[in-house]
């Protein structure tokens, strides 16, 4: 199957470092698409009102699909932090006010969690990943990455909350924003929810 002939499917944002993760992810997957932005077909983001990350992820990939007659996949992700009561959560984005910016966004976690001892600021990384289809078949999965917060920011890769997460799986103290982005990949929350995704995927491509 030439890149022509390939199913061509929408991706809900217009984040551009997040959609370059998830196709990076989707490639080792194996999953035989063309990728396309909701940016790029002229989509307009729909406001994101749930409470909850799957909610918000069907949110954007029906608005995807009624835009553009397309089958869509859409992730909606953010920060869970275990001292704040699982705040920032479905806010994650946008936590410091609009604009969403990162570096305020950031500013105001470390600032909440100034007078938390290390040991309890234990958080995780959530994202749940949706697919929906013209016909209006849906699936939706999710994925987590356990870690913690560190008050220093480090690193220069990723974006949002990258630089002061340290995930539980790296010994070395290294934050998301120091790891490589294959790295991150391997063991990221939106890594696992794509990979289980992908497969859904192709069953709802294929009419299966």
């Amino acid at each position: 199957m030439t890149s022509d002939d390939r199913p061509r499917v929408v991706v809900a944002t217009g984040n551009a470092k997040k959609l370059a993760e998830i196709r990076a992810i989707l490639a080792t997957a194996d999953l035989d698409v063309e990728l396309v932005s909701m940016r790029d077909l002229d989509v307009a983001e729909p406001v994101e009102d749930g409470d909850t990350f799957e909610a918000n992820a069907l949110i954007k990939a029906r608005a995807c699909v009624e835009a553009t007659g397309l089958p869509a996949i859409a992730d909606d992700s953010g920060l869970e932090v275990d001292a704040l009561g699982g705040e920032p959560g479905v806010w994650s984005a946008r936590y410091a006010g609009e604009p969403a910016d990162d570096a305020r966004n950031n500013a105001k976690l470390i600032a909440a969690l100034a007078d938390v001892a290390e040991r309890r600021r234990t958080a995780r990384f959530v994202c749940a990943a949706a697919v929906v289809a013209p016909d209006g078949r849906e699936v939706v999965v999710r994925g987590t990455m356990e870690g913690r917060i560190v008050d220093e920011p480090e690193g220069e890769h990723g974006f949002g909350y990258d630089p002061h997460f340290v995930s539980d799986v790296i010994g070395d103290g290294r934050t998301n924003a120091e790891l490589a982005p294959e790295e991150k990949d391997a063991i990221s929350h939106r890594g696992a929810a794509f990979r289980q995704l992908a497969p859904r995927v192709e069953e709802l491509l294929s009419g299966t």
